[in-house]
């Protein structure tokens, strides 16, 4: 019934402002693509926002990209390797150049990596990196990486965007005007929410426009102001768009993992039985069906199962209530004296509206679930802090299994890595080490499929689901396709159909 409600509020909002609607904006050739966030650094040394980042894969190449199963594939530069620390990676024949006409060579590599070495530069990346002992350049088509230790997961590092390094030498200012050799070029950043793009192979201007509130989003896209979008509408929204006739809606299974975390410190929640009982209480497929509008699938791992490392053999935590009762009761909770949990959540609304229905769930059990809502910056704050019982959030873009490290290896509470629950086991840190150190995929499969099994048991977080991606553009745009990671990469070939 609130659904119904909140579909036709939204349909009302929309008719209205239509009907009030003087004019739009005058056409011209532009294609306009709406944003919820607008871009923030356009330097791929320093950009670490996902918006910034799909805009930077426009301008920018990278040396390496990925698969449909995330296995890295070439892209500017094949490679060898030589031995365990040394790969060699040498450019296709069919030259590439910058923006400004010169040509990209192997000192441009090197000089756009050492940049991101270098500790004086902080740059967000060098983390990531910190295996490359040295650079070498044998030639202007070939570059030699040797890392202190082996990894086999290497080739994966190098998608940092490439940069001339005679600009990095004149300090030139690439987060504000970006100079690559990608298909788009940059013509304008006229204001924040405004930049402008130029598609290199014929001149067609792309313009991103940040248009935080989604339904004003909408409207602009149904008057005309913006002639396509990607994700970030809640789903009465998209319900109401597939049944126009005047857009189009593209939905395409995604990557992004959306997850409830746990301090594991809590005395409560460090028992196993309560996080059980808590997976078993979730209705993920309803939540699906009804709150996502079908728009996912479910999770059981942080890896989706068609990923080179995933486990697509993981028996489900599916939801039953009567087991997730009796597990509390075993532990002396019951409807005179129920589980009392705080869970923390933004304070978006279509995030709010998902953590009561968790909320409403969890009664149902018999769990009473204190639900607290914080602005983005409080609200991350707290969870980097570890002041928290219980929280949601996402992991966007995974592409290397060696997340894990980052997130549940005991080494890496915050500030160190992204430990937030603070997990401390000493099997899930052998196997993380297993993998980390294992000289070939295929054993590393194995490996990374062991722990995600074991952390499937251990549940430092409860799976939920992988939100699909979903683009919504006016009926004459053509030739897009979503990306399970929800890149921008297609806009190399959209265009607008001419009547």
């Amino acid at each position: 019934m609130r659904r119904h409600q909140r579909l036709c509020d939204a349909i009302c909002i929309i008719t209205l402002v239509l009907l009030l609607a003087a004019c739009a904006r005058a056409p011209d050739n532009a294609l306009r693509f709406g944003l919820g966030a607008a871009p923030i650094n356009l330097d791929p040394r320093f950009a670490t926002d996902a918006t910034s980042g799909r805009v930077n894969r426009l301008v920018y190449e990278r040396l390496v990209e990925f698969d449909a199963a995330s296995v890295p594939q070439p892209s500017l530069m094949q490679w060898q390797q030589p031995s365990l620390t040394h790969y060699r990676f040498t450019f296709f024949p069919e030259p590439h150049r910058f923006h400004d006409g010169t040509l990209l060579t192997a000192n441009d590599v090197k000089a756009t990596y050492d940049f991101v070495l270098d500790p004086t530069n902080a740059s967000p990346h060098r983390s990531a990196l910190d295996m490359i002992e040295r650079i070498d350049v044998p030639d202007a088509r070939t570059v030699d990486f040797y890392l202190a230790k082996p990894d086999a997961l290497f080739p994966g590092r190098l998608v940092i965007g490439i940069v001339p390094a005679a600009k990095i030498a004149e300090k030139y200012p690439f987060n504000r005007q970006p100079l690559g050799s990608g298909a788009f070029l940059f013509h304008a950043w006229p204001e924040e929410s405004r930049l402008i793009l130029k598609r290199r192979s014929d001149g067609q201007l792309l313009e991103f426009l940040e248009v935080k509130d989604p339904t004003v989003r909408v409207l602009k896209l149904l008057r005309g102001e913006i002639d396509m979008l990607q994700n970030d509408l809640p789903p009465e929204l998209i319900q109401y768009l597939s049944e126009r006739n005047d857009v189009r809606v593209q939905k395409g299974s995604g990557s992004n993992y959306s997850y409830l975390g746990f301090n594991m410190e809590d005395k409560t929640l460090s028992n196993i039985k309560v996080r059980q009982a808590i997976a078993y209480a979730i209705d993920r497929d309803k939540i699906i069906r009804y709150m996502l509008g079908g728009a996912a699938r479910s999770a059981n791992a942080l890896l989706p199962p068609d990923h080179w490392a995933g486990t697509p053999d993981l028996k489900p935590y599916t939801y039953d209530p009567e087991r997730a009762r009796a597990l509390l009761k075993e532990l002396g909770y019951s409807p005179a004296n129920p589980l009392e949990l705080s869970y923390k959540t933004s304070s978006d609304a279509f995030r709010i509206r998902l953590a009561t229905i968790i909320q409403q769930q969890l009664a149902e059990v018999g769990i009473d679930v204190d639900l607290r809502s914080y602005d983005w910056g409080t609200f991350y704050g707290d969870i980097k802090a570890g002041r928290f019982q219980m929280f949601s959030l996402s992991w966007v873009g995974i592409k290397t299994p060696d997340i894990f490290h980052y997130i549940f290896h005991s080494t890496t509470v915050p500030p160190e890595g992204a430990n937030r629950g603070r997990y401390i086991d000493a099997r899930a840190d052998a196997l993380i080490e297993q993998a980390d150190n294992a000289l070939d995929m295929a054993t590393q499969r194995q490996a990374y499929r062991a722990l995600q099994a074991y952390l499937h048991e251990q549940l430092p977080y409860v799976s939920l689901w992988y939100e699909d991606q979903v683009f919504i553009a006016r009926r004459a745009i053509e030739g897009y396709e979503v990306a399970a990671d929800g890149n921008f990469d297609r806009l190399a070939q959209v265009h607008r159909r001419a009547n």
